[in-house]
Parts: structure tokens; sequence; C-alpha cells
């Protein structure tokens, strides 16, 4: 039975790899007389293979975070370093399979190819029509794609024999769950400048300078990118995109049931077994005996189960008409429904709505005209590119095109203009002297290309310059600090035993505080703190001019027994034993490594990445 389960499980896994292939093959396709990127030992790192891979972790990084990745962005983040590793740790797999002798045979590599949903018809068995269709559109034979499922499988059949059944100590995962969800009960109290017994004096030059020189990174500027852009956004284009009135008409014809809105009724539906007991619980209702709330309570029910949201007259058939002729507050029945004989309440009227051709016009130019645009643009980046390409800079590219040019100071924190969207940003960020413009994606289907012109380094702002943060600043510091000096007895005796209400403090309490919580309306450090804590504890925190009087009332372990935590520490389980399998993985593809021998020829994988510039 397990043979079987790994089996389909290979199945699924090499036909996933098929699928990658497929959409792969073709983006970077190599060619010359290099064909490998290195080897392990006999096993060659195929060099398509390496920049299939490449591409594909770029465009799911791209995916995750929704902003292009570019290779300069790909070798900073690691991507190149982590990509290249795997096809190491992959040959040195390879290598080992084929020095153990391991193979899966030829009947089972027939019954796996079988199963590949991908090669069935639609009667669900084997096409061969299918199966060399897409061999052919991924441009490998027959034997090329059963010899990789061989060792795709054998590969699998070895890494599946490492990894198997381990599972992570009891030791490892118990200081784990304390750690996330031991819980913790706090009581605490604030003081604030209006809590102080003495006024504050007026700081010296002295005291100034002090806070000033103790606090330079407050008082340092950014870093500072001079960045020239150009960028085109459908908006910039679109008073000169046409849009024809039949084009508007369509339009609005496929978008009628938005425009014309029935008449629609909020509704809350309460079925019976028969109709003889719709009928009596409906006369129990206008007898006044029973609220229809209350009877839905009696049917173990409640409202947000008979809750039908707003309907139309056609969603209710049969009863449609009662309840469209009822008021406001009304039950009527019992009607039929699809679950049987019911009572229907209505909550409110939604009157019918209807936006004519001509109110909708100018909204329908937009968008049809933002379309329009956006399409424009995409047939322009070509050009644009190849203005790049020539020579062109980005200012040659605000006289001869529609692109509009700009300067900018930019610096982290930025979200005006053109830095409110988010690829620019990222894209400012990443930006070098080396760089050449190039043209990229805005989410609103515009185009940019961007230059740095300098980079200005932080510079420590002048006392004079910052007095009234300074002053600012320093005020809040000397208030907590007098407050501190004001409450020591108080703390003191906190520690001593004595309640908050003995010393006529107002407090503040919260309980099952986790380390993955958060307290609203305290400081950063609160809970960090607070988990430092022993049972009993009292500690000060200080916050913009305020101190928090905190202690720690109790220290509860975890609740195993709960849904929530038993899930907490089953996922930590599988967490762990992955971590585990995955060294141990690696420790394998290591040794292999050093004991067949590594080569890696940089200059076949420079060649790959040129084909990504």
């Amino acid at each position: 039975m397990a043979a079987k389960s790994i089996s389909k499980t290979l199945v699924w896994i090499l036909m996933g790899l098929l699928i990658l292939g497929l959409g792969g093959f073709g983006v970077t396709n190599l060619s010359g007389g290099v064909s490998s990127i290195g080897s392990v030992g006999d096993t060659r790192i195929d060099i398509n293979d390496y920049a299939r891979a490449l591409q594909s972790e770029m465009d799911a990084r791209q995916a995750a975070t929704g902003q292009p990745m570019t290779l300069q962005q790909a070798r900073q983040n690691g991507v190149t370093d982590a990509v290249l590793a795997r096809m190491i740790a992959i040959a040195a797999l390879d290598d080992e399979t084929a020095r153990l002798g391991i193979s899966i045979g030829d009947e089972n590599l027939r019954q796996q190819i079988l199963e590949i949903q991908g090669f069935q018809g639609i009667n669900g068995t084997f096409d061969r029509e299918a199966y060399a269709f897409a061999l052919d559109r991924a441009g490998l034979s027959e034997t090329q794609f059963e010899e990789n499922m061989r060792t795709e499988s054998a590969r699998a059949i070895l890494q599946g024999a490492v990894m198997a059944g381990i599972t992570a100590p009891e030791g490892y995962i118990r200081p784990l769950m304390t750690y996330l969800a031991e819980q913790r009960d706090a009581t605490w109290a604030i003081l604030d400048r209006a809590d102080l017994q003495t006024g504050l004096p007026d700081p010296t030059e002295e005291e100034l300078q002090d806070y000033h020189q103790s606090h330079l990174p407050d008082f340092t500027t950014p870093t500072v990118k001079q960045i020239t852009y150009a960028y085109l956004t459908p908006e910039m284009i679109i008073d000169s995109v046409e849009v024809d009135e039949q084009a508007l008409r369509d339009a609005y014809d496929e978008r009628i049931e938005e425009y014309r809105q029935p008449e629609r009724r909020l509704v809350e539906r309460l079925v019976f077994a028969d109709s003889d007991s719709a009928s009596a619980a409906l006369a129990r209702i206008e007898n006044g005996e029973i609220g229809f709330e209350a009877l839905v309570e009696e049917r173990g029910l409640s409202l947000a189960d008979v809750d039908m949201g707003d309907v139309a007259r056609d969603d209710l058939a049969a009863g449609s008409d009662a309840v469209f002729s009822a008021g406001v507050g009304d039950v009527v029945g019992p009607l039929d429904s699809d679950l049987g004989p019911a009572l229907f309440r209505v909550n409110a009227i939604l009157a019918a709505q209807e936006t004519t051709f001509d109110e909708a016009e100018a909204e329908l130019r937009d968008e049809l005209a933002s379309g329009r645009a956006r399409r424009v643009i995409e047939t322009r980046i070509s050009g644009i590119d190849d203005l790049l390409a020539g020579g062109a800079t980005l200012e040659d590219l605000g006289a001869e095109t529609d692109m509009q040019t700009g300067t900018l100071d930019w610096h982290p924190g930025m979200s005006d203009g053109i830095a409110a969207y988010a690829a620019f940003r990222s894209a400012a960020e990443a930006v070098s002297d080396s760089d050449y413009p190039e043209v990229m994606d805005l989410d609103d289907g515009g185009i940019f290309a961007l230059r740095l012109d300098k980079v200005i380094d932080p510079e420590i702002q002048p006392l004079d310059d910052v007095r009234p943060a300074v002053v600012a600043g320093w005020r809040q510091q000397a208030t907590a600090e007098a407050l501190k000096t004001q409450a020591e007895a108080q703390i003191e005796e906190l520690r001593g035993g004595a309640g908050f209400d003995d010393l006529g403090l107002e407090t503040q309490s919260a309980s099952d505080l986790t380390r993955q919580g958060f307290q609203p309306g305290t400081p950063p450090g609160f809970i960090e703190t607070l988990f430092g804590m022993d049972k009993g504890d009292v500690s000060v925190i200080e916050a913009d001019g305020r101190i928090f009087v905190l202690r720690l009332d109790d220290i509860r372990a975890p609740d195993t027994d709960t849904p929530e935590l038993e899930a907490l520490q089953a996922g930590l389980r599988e967490q762990a034993a992955s971590g585990l399998s995955q060294d141990l993985f690696q420790i394998l593809a290591n040794d292999i490594r050093e004991r067949a021998g590594l080569t890696i020829d940089q200059q076949a994988i420079n060649a790959v990445h040129a084909n990504f510039q």
C-alpha cells in the first residue's frame, strides 16, 4: 500500500515537472557548443535546465511580490545562488542513484506514464497523440522524456529513503510550545505629565546640546538618491484616445444587470417540516404569543442561520408575490421553498434602481478609454526600448515620446507623486550608478524608466536647524525621568506586595497575553518586557513622555488540549521534522558532492545570465 502511495506521489511530482518544462521551455533556450554549467561526478548539470529553473524562481518571486524581478535583484537577493545550489544538489542525487543502480523498472515507468492526466484523452485513458503532442511542445523525444522520468523517480526514491520517518524530539517541541503559547496576566498604571507634582524647568543650552548629541540618529537626514525619471500612464493619454458610441452602448448592454437593479428585499426564512407546523407558528406570531426572533431561538437556530440576505423576486419562485407585497417587519407564509414550507420575514426594502445610458456614459467612456490607453502604451514599449538601446537619454524620451520626465530626491518612506507606485519605489531602492535605464511596468498599466544621478549621504542636522524638535524630545525625556523619580517609593511598595489600589493608581489589566499577541495602547516594548519578568515582578517602561508601571500577575503554561494549540503543536512537529529532513538531505548531497567531485563552468553560467539582461 505504501509503495503504491509513493508511486502516485511520484507521478504527480513528475507531472508538475513536465508542466514546468512546458511553461518555461523557450523562455531561455540556449544554443551553441556549451551544453552544461558543470557536473557532479559523471552527472552533467544541463545549461537549459539551469536557465529554466532560474526563470521559474524569478517568476515565482514576481508573482509573490507583484513586482518584476531583474537579474540584478535576483543576484542581490541570493536567487541565483539558491537555484545553482539546488541544481547541484539534484545532480549529486542523480549521480548517487546511478552509482547505486537505483531504477524503477520498465513496468513501473509505463504505469506512471499511463497515470499522468496530461496524457489522457476525454475518456480518461492514455492517449498516444496527446502524449506525442505534449512532448513535442516541450521539445523532447519520448526517449528523452522517459529517461528524465527514470532519473526523477530514482532520485525521489533515494530522497524518500533519507527523509522518511523523521520525527522531531519532544524535548525540542516542548520549549517551542512554551515560548509561543505561554500565557501571562498583567496589570499596569500609566503616569503622564498631568500626574507630575512639580513643573519642568526650561532646558539649558548645554542640556539641549547633550540631548541632540545623544540622539543623533533622530536628527540625521536619510540617504537621498537624486533620480531622473520618465514615465507614461494611461491617464496622461486618455484624452487622446477615441471611443465610439457603439462601443459604449455595447459595454452598457454587457453590464445591464449592474445598471438595472430590480427591487430587492432583505429577507429571513424559517423552514418547517410541513405546512401545518408553519401555519401554527405563524398563528402564534399573529396572536402575539411569540416573536419571530424567539421562534427562531426556540428552534435552536440563530438569526444568522435563517438570513437570506438581499433577494430579488426571481430568487423566491413561488413565494415571491407574497414576500414582495409585504411591508418591513411583516412575517408571511407558509410559502413553498426549495427546503420545504417556510415563514418569511421582510427586514428592509431596497427600491429598484436604473442607471440610464446617458447617466453611465461618462463612467463607461473613462473605463474604455483607460483600457485602450493601456493597450496603446503596450504597443509603444518596444519602440521606447529601442530608443534606450540606441543611446537615447531619459530627457530624449521626454522630447520624442509622450513620456514625461522629472527629478526627485528619493529616500525610503516617500510616497508622493510617482513614488506612490510600489514598482517605482522598489526600482528606486535598487538602482545603482552602474544601471542603465530600462522600461518597467506600473500597476495601472503605465511604464517608467529611471536613472540614478547622485547619492547624497546622510548628514547630521545642526542643533539650530532642529531646535524645536530637540526641545520637544528633551521635554518628553525629562518628564519621564521626573515621573520615575516621583513614583520610586510607590514602585518599591508594589514590589513589596502592595496593590495598585492601595497606592491610588488607576490601572488597566489584560489576561491570556502571549508573545505573539498585541496589547492596544501600550508601547512597542510592552510584550517583550512582560515576557522577561518573573511572577510578581514590577517594571517601568518609558514611552513618549509617559511611564508604564507594569506588574506581572500570573504565568500559565500552554493548554495543549485546545484545538488551536493542538494544531499549533502538530504544525511545529511537522515543520521541525521537515527541517531535519532537509538538513539530512543537504548533508547527503554535500557528502555525495565531496566524494564524486564538483566542477562549475562560470562562463556557461554567465552566458545564461546574459540572456536575462
